[in-house]
């Protein structure tokens, strides 16, 4: 979904507590800079820089802190369409406790781009940190030992804050999640699925939600539908999203807490292999056929089946043995399409239908990715 300018800043007559901050302090007295100027020019400036100019004086501290700045910023820098505030974690494996980063507009645009060590929160010798998924800055770290969770950690990169939380209900080997963030309560929640068994037959699956205003866990309606796969939920459209065992694309709406299947075109049993991504705003999936080639489709309406669409065709290259495309999925100014083949990172230009691996210093193949933007949203209220 793109957003225009005048659709992202709201309107002027709403910013009024950034006015009243402003005039509070002489550093917005300078000459020939109206205040509210001033302002639109930090709503454009990248999260480090923000962080220093809190020093600048009280009135600014106050300004950055403000939840008109904080959204306002957030918005302008998830619609860039650049990507210079988007940046890209990854794991070498499930079982890997270190996490790196790339900046995303370096993936797409730099000749040999370059990835670094993140110091992540969950970091433990005898855990390893999933990613759950990422919403507004946030990214959800599930804590894993070998038998099951140990908590969670909310944490933001960007400002260098996180919150852990407890998990001590459901120990269990098998589960799920999502992350996602409910508009209508302003809220980050997570969602927890758990199959429980007794003698390998499956008895029920629990559901939990943890709501991050509230600060607590609670027990919701058991899910009753076809068992679902392993990955983490996609968020779109206020709905979290994932795949059952015969391919269909369950959601569970945070509002009301109900579940619905997607509708989806007949091509989709087809495919060898499914994989749910989200392509700028829209969910998409990823149909691999038998190693060969991968169909990449985008729902343009939500919720209107008539609206998927098929936005390309990638041919596995030669070398392929049995590895899959997974959707990281990112469109270039240049049209050329940011993918996952496998554990590699690869570009995709549909205008000569070819590809090209990435070659990333300092970064082994990947297992898991995560996209981020850069942001100011704290993880606690």
């Amino acid at each position: 979904m793109e957003f225009k300018e005048d659709e992202i800043l709201p309107k002027r007559s709403k910013s009024t507590e950034i006015q009243s901050i402003c005039s509070e302090d002489s550093v917005f007295s300078m000459p020939n800079l109206p205040e509210e100027l001033i302002t639109e020019i930090m709503l454009r400036l990248p999260v480090k820089s923000l962080l220093q100019f809190r020093s600048v004086s009280k009135s600014w501290l106050s300004l950055i802190s403000t939840s008109y700045f904080v959204k306002t910023h957030l918005l302008l820098s998830a619609s860039n369409k650049d990507y210079i505030h988007h940046e890209v974690i990854t794991k070498a494996s499930n079982t890997s406790r270190g996490v790196k980063y790339c900046s995303v507009s370096s993936l797409l645009y730099d000749s040999v781009p370059e990835s670094f060590e993140l110091d992540n929160p969950g970091k433990n010798p005898n855990a390893f940190p999933l990613f759950v998924g990422s919403v507004n800055g946030l990214i959800c770290l599930a804590i894993n030992l070998f038998y099951g969770i140990d908590c969670f950690i909310i944490w933001n990169p960007s400002i260098r804050k996180y919150k852990k939380l407890s998990y001590e209900e459901h120990i269990v080997p098998y589960f799920t999640f999502g992350f996602a963030y409910d508009e209508f309560e302003d809220d980050y929640k997570i969602v927890g699925i758990f199959p429980i068994y007794s003698y390998a037959s499956l008895c029920r699956v629990e559901v939990k939600i943890y709501s991050l205003k509230s600060d607590s866990w609670k027990r919701v309606k058991d899910y009753k539908g076809v068992e679902l796969l392993g990955d983490f939920a996609k968020f779109v459209n206020g709905k979290l999203h994932w795949l059952d065992k015969h391919w269909n694309i369950i959601s569970m709406d945070l509002a009301d807490e109900k579940w619905a299947e997607v509708d989806q075109p007949c091509c989709f049993k087809g495919c060898g292999f499914l994989k749910l991504g989200v392509f700028e705003s829209d969910l998409s999936v990823f149909c691999n056929h038998a190693w060969t080639h991968v169909d990449v489709w985008v729902m343009k309406e939500y919720g209107v089946k008539e609206s998927w669409t098929k936005m390309f065709t990638v041919k596995s290259p030669e070398d392929s043995m049995g590895r899959i495309f997974y959707p990281i999925i990112l469109m270039s100014n240049e049209g050329e399409i940011l993918l996952k083949f496998g554990s590699r990172f690869m570009k995709y230009n549909p205008k000569d239908d070819s590809i090209r691996y990435l070659d990333v210093t300092k970064l082994a193949p990947c297992h898991e990715v995560q996209i981020y933007v850069k942001s100011l949203v704290c993880p606690f209220y």
